[in-house]
């Protein structure tokens, strides 16, 4: 009931405002469809206008409240030349949003300009469409699973016009003959899934009768936040179309959980009743190489049907769509080039549908891209309604320069705004043999490449400088090698010397723990012999400036590891001679062993930081 107080306070301002400027026309008579079988509200008025005045009349204008003018999406004027109702005698005249003196601002007033002149006694018939989104407000604005959907639409009774009105009829169409709730005036009456209000005779300019209409609704409320439509054009015979829909239920929000056993139990769909589970795309009619997916991948839940008139795609997504709840999702497919590519004075064209193919679907953002080949020029857009247009550049396989792209963007789209534009362009065929040629030339060059490959010598002159710098880094990582080598056999040595000591524990055999020292240090004499050339090399070596002092470290430490486990062994040994305690000796060397882990550690640490370079 959120727009009742703006009604009144509208009937006020036509009551203030309404001056008899506009005097000189009159409707004799109002016919008025409303159709609210689905989310899109779609009002048709059949006006016979005539004039009264003694002035001449070329323009007429239209009104609506502004709370239905603002989500006003399309809007179709046109003028019967014929006698009937026949589509083929309508002539569209040309319409535009206006703001002229004396009419409140509460109104949203467009100007129809008429084909010729109308002198006194004159008349004419207009048909007059206008379509509107987000009108139907769900009322409870939270359901359950198991509820229905309910909305709530308001409008007036009385055909709201500056212009006075000889007689009036309205009819508003219901999706189905369950209603909640309905205002009730004079001549009012209800048959099946409709209700008539009227007619009304003699209404002075800016009459306003509000009336609500509260019903139940089984339709999709389904609205695309964003669409992006991609049309790329190839001149080699396709059309790829990709389409990138952000799809929300704007109905009634899921109020609680949500069951799917109940959803799937209940054969009458009463256990989600206000849920929508597909849509249907329907696209051109030799339209090949569909595919619909989301983020997670392809989606096995469609059927596809087609005939020579059209291809029909079956939708169904993952989960069902409840109130508040939302889905992305991606649907491409081929069309034959032939099919929507024409020429026309020198220029090629493309002549392709502006909307989306589901027609359930409501868009707040539509963005389509054509893309063009590259090379083409002088582009321009023939649009039946007004767009945002710009222009970028797309970069793809082999393209040097970028495809032109025209962008063109519009808000509140509907499915009366499928109607065919037209992109046209220049583009010279010897552009055609770009890519083709550029693939014969890559390949030529690649041949050539592998020829001199297999049959050049890139081997490294063997007199060169980086050659001889390679041979000398070369000797000194060999050197490093063998010093690491000689190290981690005196580390093993260390070892035995340790396992003698622990053999002498177990066994007391003395002379045996003598003998494998005495093997010991005749073996680690020849090692120190070996590793002292490499010393002297690496330190008279230019490439191992930074790593030479490392390595004399490792010797350092490596040889007062050395002492200090020979002392060790020397202490152990005599505590046996001397027939001392098993602690006793162990307090003895307790000290020697702190000094000869820790050296340990660190001979180590040095090799390991050796290894790395």
């Amino acid at each position: 009931m959120k727009h009742l107080s703006f009604n009144l306070l509208l009937l006020l301002a036509i009551a203030i405002f309404a001056t008899p400027a506009f005097s000189d026309l009159i409707l004799s008579k109002v016919d008025r469809r409303i159709d609210l079988t689905s989310q899109i509200v779609r009002i048709t008025d059949t006006l016979k206008v005539a004039s009264s005045g003694s002035d001449s009349v070329s323009e007429f204008l239209l009104t609506f409240p502004e709370f239905l003018g603002k989500n006003l999406a399309y809007l179709w004027v046109a003028h019967n030349e014929g006698k009937g109702k026949a589509k083929d005698s309508l002539v569209n005249l040309p319409v535009q949003s206006a703001n002229p003196k004396g009419l409140p601002g509460s109104l949203s007033v467009y100007l129809v300009s008429f084909p010729k002149a109308l002198s006194e006694g004159d008349s004419l018939t207009l048909e007059v469409v206008a379509v509107f989104t987000n009108v139907l407000q769900p009322f409870p604005e939270k359901i359950t699973q198991a509820d229905i959907q309910l909305v709530m639409f308001q409008e007036s009774a009385h055909y709201l016009s500056p212009y006075a009105v000889k007689y009036q009829s309205l009819s508003v169409k219901l999706p189905d003959s369950r209603i909640e709730s309905y205002t009730k005036l004079e001549n009012t009456r209800q048959r099946g899934s409709e209700i008539k209000y009227g007619p009304h005779e003699n209404l002075p300019p800016f009459s306003y009768s509000p009336i609500v209409v509260h019903f139940e609704s089984k339709a999709p409320f389904a609205v695309a936040e964003k669409l992006v439509r991609e049309i790329e054009v190839s001149h080699w015979g396709n059309i790829q179309v990709t389409e990138h829909y952000d799809v929300v239920h704007r109905g009634a929000q899921l109020k609680g959980e949500f069951s799917r056993l109940d959803f799937q139990a209940r054969q009458d769909h009463r256990g989600g009743a206000s849920a929508f589970r597909q849509f249907v795309a329907r696209l051109p009619p030799r339209a090949h190489s569909i595919y619909y997916r989301d983020e997670i991948g392809n989606i096995s839940t469609s059927l596809l049907w087609s005939d020579t008139k059209k291809t029909d795609l079956l939708i169904e997504p993952r989960f069902p769509l409840f109130g508040g709840w939302r889905t992305t999702f991606t649907i491409g497919y081929g069309l034959p080039l032939n099919d929507f590519l024409l020429a026309s004075e020198g220029k090629r064209y493309l002549n392709i549908s502006f909307g989306s193919p589901m027609l359930e679907i409501v868009i707040e953002k539509l963005v389509m891209k054509v893309v063009l080949p590259e090379g083409s020029e002088d582009l321009s857009v023939s649009t039946p309604f007004p767009v945002k247009q710009s222009e970028e550049t797309k970069y793809s396989h082999l393209d040097m320069v970028g495809r032109p792209v025209v962008v063109l963007e519009k808000n509140n789209v509907v499915p009366d705004h499928n109607q065919h534009i037209r992109v046209y362009y220049r583009f010279n065929s010897l552009n055609m043999l770009r890519e083709p040629l550029m693939l014969i030339f890559g390949f030529f060059v690649f041949f050539i490449t592998c020829i001199i490959y297999t049959h050049a010598d890139f081997s490294i002159s063997k007199s060169s400088a980086a050659y001889l710098a390679k041979l000398q880094w070369d000797e000194v990582q060999a050197t490093l090698q063998e010093a690491q080598s000689i190290i981690n056999k005196c580390l093993a040595t260390h070892d035995k010397l340790e396992a003698s000591l622990r053999d002498l524990s177990r066994t007391g055999d003395i002379q045996a723990c003598k003998a494998a020292r005495k093997a010991a240090d005749n073996f680690l004499k020849d090692l120190s012999k070996e590793l002292k050339p490499l010393s002297v090399f690496l330190q008279s070596s230019p490439l191992a400036s930074q790593i030479s002092p490392k390595v004399e470290e490792l010797v350092t430490k490596e040889k007062e590891l050395q002492e200090r486990v020979m002392a060790k062994h020397t202490a152990v040994v005599d505590g046996y001679e001397k027939k001392s305690g098993g602690h006793d000796i162990e307090n003895r060397v307790a000290s020697q062993q702190q000094k000869v882990t820790a050296l340990r550690q660190e001979v180590e640490d040095l090799l390991e930081f050796i290894d790395e370079i």
